[in-house]
């Protein structure tokens, strides 16, 4: 082993040794008190004082790092579902494999970017534009140009997303009992077979 390779170089936000820089983690703990202000209080009410204080830093920090809250609402709302990674050639495989992504992922944040992006387009229309835009790239695009030349394939792609933003949504944020209750296990279950229709192609589909 090369002393190079016994002190790899440092990453973006970190220094020599590996430690995250002091300006990379004020950063982060702005992020994580704006996500958490955006998705209790909504993008109105949330307020730069309240996320300072929440992040332990002045509202000059938060500006000087963010600009505006407009900007770091955008940045704090920023998510990424792995599409490609999560399909296989099986629809069923596939649906299941981006539902329990999701799940999985709100039920271990809470104060997931969606949560916050969500809960604010409620009273935002800026939000709003915002959700709109990240569920067609994030999701509906590619779930389309997956079902190729179907023409229907966009509608298909928007049903999957918007019922899986409805599982979601009532069972982290609304909270509704029975789901909120339930085994992930029952919901994927009981869901994933009527998404699965969605997924599969009219040419794959067995003859009537």
């Amino acid at each position: 082993m090369t002393s190079d390779d016994a002190h790899p170089p440092p990453t973006a936000g970190t220094t020599a040794d590996g430690r995250e820089r002091k300006g990379q983690r004020t950063r982060r703990r702005i992020l994580e008190a704006a996500r958490k202000q955006f998705a209790q209080s909504g993008f109105e009410r949330a307020t730069i004082r309240a996320i300072a204080a929440d992040a332990g830093v002045d509202k000059a920090s938060v500006i000087h790092y963010f600009g505006t809250k407009q900007e770091l609402f955008r940045e704090a709302a920023d998510w990424h579902i792995p599409v490609t990674e999560l399909t296989t050639d099986d629809p069923g495989q596939s649906v299941e494999n981006y539902l329990r992504y999701m799940l999985t992922s709100w039920s271990n944040d809470p104060d997931t970017p969606m949560t916050a992006l969500l809960r604010a387009s409620m009273t935002s229309e800026e939000a709003a534009a915002l959700l709109r835009e990240r569920v067609t790239e994030q999701a509906v695009d590619p779930v389309a140009e997956r079902l190729g030349d179907d023409p229907d394939a966009r509608l298909r792609a928007a049903l999957v997303g918007a019922m899986m933003m409805g599982i979601a949504t009532h069972r982290y944020v609304l909270r509704l009992p029975d789901l909120a209750a339930a085994d992930l296990t029952d919901v994927l279950r009981v869901s994933v077979p009527v998404l699965r229709e969605l997924l599969v192609r009219p040419d794959d589909r067995p003859p009537a």
